[in-house]
Formats: structure tokens, sequence, C-alpha cells
């Protein structure tokens, strides 16, 4: 497959020590020699592959020198995209960096979409498309758990397993064609029951297996929703800045002063946590508190987490105790704050509300507790199921949904087969699961789906 050659700033704009402008095609070495002028006149057609060499990039038209470069060399086939690759290393900075790329694009290179770069390297056959979809995790990965999973992913260790699952459908798929083929067989049938039931089966456990870890890594991907809740001046904002340990929220005495939900992305033992610091619910004739309220409400409903915080220098109130009724059936944790003032929270009330919740006491003025706190978010959605390196996590939404969908498929087929279903008729379950699967890694997607993909990436990947 052949393409026309794409630039683009490969480096977040800004002051730097090094901004790159990336260029990829048939004509990417062509072009950058047009603005090139190495040492003793080399010029970089004549280059090894691979290597890196000084310069300067001069205007064509006034001959003027436009920067002083480092630029890379990669030939095809054994680059990101398959295609020849050049790296214009100019320094870092937003006039140097849009120079060179206004005079590579005058000189015939195109503007590259976003993902662009990403996406010939899938459609080059350089990656699959789960692997291409890693790229993006691991650009926003907030942990080092998460980078390990997106490189994982990267690394083809999802794609491994779905690749196996296929050709054990496949081979399940030739078993059933044998069957039609040549019906006059009476033991070819028997035998094609039952590998189609062995080989169904396996594939079920299989898909079950990698779905077992769906939660933890799409947790690990996106970040683990997380409502820090409470009557006004409990200690909301001060929980959020103890975990953040940066002054984000205003921390007074005044009741009400976080007037809106607060949004903080923390790392906590290895899980993302994106901390939504909500106004204090309560009802108020204040209008503006009252907006912050209602959206406090509606942040809790779509929380994977509550952190339900109580005064502990001051008795429990009906709102206290409406709060308990408001997260009932939802992850939650309640904190008793306030630890370093006299106790007035009756805790063993506390406790019967909190049912089989954990309750945590901190001060937080004293940064007390919070070492405890972190250990039961951890242990609450983990309990250290993601230490096994050799787990294979899937994280994408859209895995996730295929996978379901290729399950229910095959536990179609096997019921199928079990109540006696002709075979021609389990095969379009069986068919239907390889082609599911066969959408995660890109071997039968839809070119729409590829590009609304490949537009959530940054420019220059």
């Amino acid at each position: 497959m052949e393409f026309d050659t794409i630039a683009a700033i490969s480096t977040p704009m800004g002051e730097g020590a090094i901004g790159i402008v990336r260029l990829s095609g048939n004509e990417a070495i062509a072009i950058a020699d047009k603005i090139y002028r190495g040492k003793k006149g080399k010029r970089l057609k004549d280059v090894a592959s691979h290597t890196i060499h000084y310069g300067k990039i001069i205007d064509p038209e006034t001959n003027e020198t436009a920067e002083e470069v480092m630029v890379s060399v990669m030939k095809a086939p054994k680059t990101f995209t398959k295609e020849d690759v050049v790296e214009i290393n100019c320094h870092g900075g937003l006039v140097s960096v849009n120079r060179v790329l206004q005079l590579v694009l005058k000189e015939g290179a195109r503007l590259a979409e976003p993902g662009e770069f990403t996406k010939r390297a899938f459609l080059n056959g350089r990656i699959d498309l789960s692997q291409a979809e890693a790229v993006i995790d691991l650009i926003r990965a907030k942990t080092d758990k998460a980078m390990n999973v997106a490189l994982g992913q990267m690394e083809g260790r999802l794609s491994k397993k779905i690749r196996k699952l296929r050709q054990e459908l496949i081979e399940t798929l030739a078993h059933i064609e044998v069957n039609i083929d040549y019906p006059e067989y009476d033991d070819v049938e028997e035998m094609t029951h039952k590998v189609l039931i062995e080989k169904a089966r396996y594939v079920r456990e299989e898909i079950k297996r990698i779905l077992q870890t769906s939660q933890q890594g799409k947790i690990l991907r996106e970040g683990l929703s997380t409502a820090i809740i409470g009557r006004p001046n409990v200690g909301k904002s001060s929980l959020l800045n103890s975990l953040v340990q940066e002054n984000k929220a205003i921390v007074t005495d005044i009741p009400g002063t976080t007037r809106d939900v607060i949004e903080e992305y923390v790392n906590v033992r290895g899980v993302p946590l994106r901390l939504l610091d909500t106004a204090g619910i309560r009802e108020t004739e204040d209008i503006v508190e009252r907006i912050g309220v209602e959206r406090s409400r509606k942040v809790l409903e779509e929380a994977d987490l509550i952190l339900l915080v109580l005064n502990n220098a001051e008795e429990l109130t009906p709102e206290d105790e409406r709060l308990f009724e408001a997260v009932e059936g939802m992850d939650t944790i309640v904190i008793v704050n306030k630890t370093d003032l006299p106790q007035k929270i009756d805790m063993d009330k506390v406790k019967k509300l909190a049912k089989d919740r954990r309750v945590i006491t901190t001060s937080l003025l004293n940064d007390e507790g919070i070492d405890e706190l972190e250990e039961a978010i951890s242990s609450l959605f983990f309990a250290g199921s993601l230490e096994g390196g050799d787990l294979t996590y899937v994280s994408n939404s859209r895995h996730i949904a295929l996978l379901h969908q290729a399950l229910q498929a095959v536990e179609d087929a096997i019921a199928a087969v079990e109540t006696g279903v002709p075979v021609d008729i389990v095969q379009i379950d069986l068919t239907r699961s390889w082609e599911l699967l066969g959408e995660i890694i890109g071997d039968s997607v839809h070119e729409s789906l590829i590009n609304q993909l490949f537009s959530q990436f940054c420019l220059g990947k």
C-alpha cells in the first residue's frame, strides 16, 4: 500500500530542549534533502539507514539558514510506519519547529492528520489495531501500572491470545464444513459434534479468563471515578489536597466554600483516581451553592467509589444519615476526619450505618490516616491481584464489549449443539464469534471505525 508523504510536529508545543518534525512516506528523504545542508555537501539520500546527522535547514527561496538541526534517517521497511521516516530535531521553541514544518510542507509534504503515523503503521501491517490503540493508552497512562498494561498490549500480549482463539474457531469451522460436505458419513458427524463442543468450551473459558481482568484494566486505563462527599466543612477539600499533595481546593472554616465539582487525578499505590471534590450536600438558600449541590448529586450517581467524610468533632446529623442512605449499594469508604479535636461523634452508630464498609479515622490537619486510606482504596478494587506480571489486562471499553459479544456467540453455539441443532446453524454463531474477535485486532473492522479511533490521537503520533 502506497501513501503520500506526511509531516507533523511530534513534540509538545512550547519551550523545551528539542522539538521534532517527523516525516513519513516514499518522498520523506527527498523532501528533507531539499532543505537540508550537511557538512561537505552530504545528502540524506546517500546516508545509511538509522543514522543521525548534523546540519542546517535552509530556505531554498532565500538560501538563508532557518535552523541548526540533527536529522535522523530511517529507511523502509524497518520503521514504525514501514515507510521512509525522517525526524528533524530542532531547538525546542514555537518559532523554530513551525518554521521547519512550513518549509517541509512547502516542498511537497502534507500535514498529517491526528494519529496518522500510527494509522499507517496499522494499515501497513506493522501493528494490529489493539496494539495501535495501546499507543494512546501509553501516552495517557497516569501510573506505572497503567503504563505497564499499555506496554504489554503494545507488545502484542492481547493480540496473541485473540489470534490463538480465532485459530481454534477456524479449525472448528473447518470440521463443520467437512460435516456439511460429506453428510453420508455418520462417524464424521459424531466426531464433528465432539470436536465442536470441546473447542467451543475451551474458547468460552479463555474469553472468560481474559474478561476477569477487565474491571481492573479499565480502572487502570480510565481512572477510578472517586467522589468525595459529606456535609459542608467536614474536610472534603482538605482530603483532596492531602491525596493530591497540592493546595488545589480552597480550605476555610466557612461552610459552603466549595461551590462546584473540582476534578483532579492522583496516583494511589499504582491506581489512578479521578478525584471529584463535591460541594457539601445540604439544603441551602444560596442559589449558586444550590447549583453546586445538584451537580454533586449527579457526580454521586456516576462515581465508582465514594469517600464519605464525617466530622469527628460533631454529632451525627440527619444530613449525615441521609448520605449513608444515598450511597446504599455503592463501593464506599467512610472517613471520620478531625480526630485532632475532641470526639463528639458516636463511632458505634457510624459503624452501624456503615455496615460492612471500611471506616477510616483521619486528622488531615496532622496528615494522619492517609496511608490507611490509600491501602483501603487499593485493596477494595484490586486485593493484590495486580501483582501478577503474567496477566493480560484488557482495559479498552471497545475490546471489553467485543469480548462479551464473542462470549455470548460461543455460548449460543454450545447451547445449540447440546439441544441438537444442525451444525450448519451452529456454524453461524461460531463465525460471528470469530468475526467479533477479529474486530479487536482489526482483521475485520469497518473503515469508519478505524478513522474514528485514530482521530482521538494527537498530531504527530
